[in-house]
């Protein structure tokens, strides 16, 4: 029974450390402050505000850095770079020209959607366009942005830019807004699935069209993990410029295709194909589905030890920042609680990328506003 208590105490000091963040909300911001070292990932930003959200809503990190424009050692301006340490604090700070600093918000209760109202002057996001046209100004293009359901930031060009020809053209942007497994993998003993809260974007409810044992060739725009055909009609739903899916079953892939003008199908066993949901909100049962032998590695916001996968799946659903999990079935230590990984994904507006470039403006979508 001593053993028995020692190894579970062990356990949840582990599960204590893998998930430790700042004790206290720190906001602060340090300008020319670098903390060097123990990087992430590094993703791209528009500026240091958008950077911080970032890295509160990234499952690991703990605090950053951020290269403004003014940075001119090189060309790696709007960089954000994403850190985490055991101690939850930089190792080290050193005076930098051209960078800002600062911690997560995760411990100050942190709108998980939040407004982003800034445009940047001079500033592109390119990539990522889905739809053009023609406005006024910017604040004609933002008002569309926020308006288009799927539209999650832009970049307009002004009345200065050269080749004239492309003067007041409004591109609006897009990235998934949604929850989605970066991996998604076949392994013994383990059972993953999906937090029960989801975002309701329509208020009139739809099953969806979903084709058994059916293919759609070509067409192809991306490919992502998904643990369903279900799954996997969400993402499309969820990308503007999928009209239609096929999702293979053997490597757990889904494919988002885009074709307006027809569809082509075959008959394939081990395929389901299907058609996205534009107007209304597709049936959520899928999310109560536990996948047996499906892991997703990674995206770690901390482990808890739980009796089973429907206790481990309550505990996702009630944690503001779960958005999936994987139950680890394995008797460790001859305990009779198993570990339960609870995990998340960066879902507000992320461009792909972030240039300087003359005579444009760039912004997000004032819909958390």
């Amino acid at each position: 029974m001593g053993t028995y208590l020692i190894l579970l105490g062990l356990l949840s000091i582990c599960s204590l450390s893998f998930s430790q963040v700042p004790l206290e909300c720190n906001r602060e911001l340090l300008r020319d402050v670098d903390f060097p070292g123990t990087d992430i990932i590094f993703l791209p930003s528009p500026d240091v505000e958008h950077c911080q959200q970032l890295c509160t809503q990234h499952s690991s990190c703990l605090f950053f850095t951020f290269s403004r424009a003014d940075w001119t050692r090189d060309n790696t301006y709007f960089r954000c770079y994403l850190k985490s340490s055991l101690s939850g604090q930089p190792d080290a700070r050193t005076a930098l020209q051209g960078i800002t600093s600062g911690f997560s918000l995760k411990p100050c209760n942190p709108d998980p959607q939040p407004c982003l109202s800034q445009v940047y002057q001079n500033v592109e996001f390119p990539g990522a366009d889905y739809r053009s046209f023609f406005t006024a100004d910017h604040e004609e293009c933002q008002r569309a942005c926020t308006q288009d359901p799927a539209c999650q930031f832009f970049t307009f060009v002004n009345e200065l830019f050269t080749p004239e020809k492309f003067r007041f053209k409004c591109q609006l942007k897009f990235s998934l807004a949604i929850p989605r497994t970066p991996v998604v993998e076949r392994k013994a003993g383990i059972i993953s699935g999906f937090s029960l809260e989801t975002q309701t974007t329509q208020n009139t409810a739809c099953l969806g069209k979903i084709f058994p044992s059916t293919a759609i060739p070509e067409n192809h725009i991306q490919t992502l993990p998904a643990a369903s055909p279900e799954h996997c009609q969400t993402l499309c739903s969820a990308h503007p410029l999928c009209t239609y899916f096929t999702y293979v079953s053997t490597n757990l892939s889904c494919h988002m295709k885009n074709n307006p003008n027809e569809m082509v199908t075959k008959k394939k066993e081990g395929v389901t194909s299907g058609i996205p949901a534009r107007f209304c909100q597709l049936d959520a049962s899928w999310l109560k589905v536990a996948h047996k032998d499906i892991d997703f590695p990674g995206s770690d916001i901390r482990f808890e030890l739980e009796d089973n996968a429907d206790t481990c799946q309550k505990t996702c659903t009630e944690d503001r920042f779960c958005q999936f999990y994987s139950f680890d079935t394995e008797n460790l230590f001859g305990l009779d609680r198993r570990r339960c990984y609870l995990k998340s994904v960066i879902t507000m507006p992320a461009p792909p990328k972030v240039t300087k470039q003359a005579n444009v403006v760039s912004g997000f979508t004032l819909k958390n506003c």
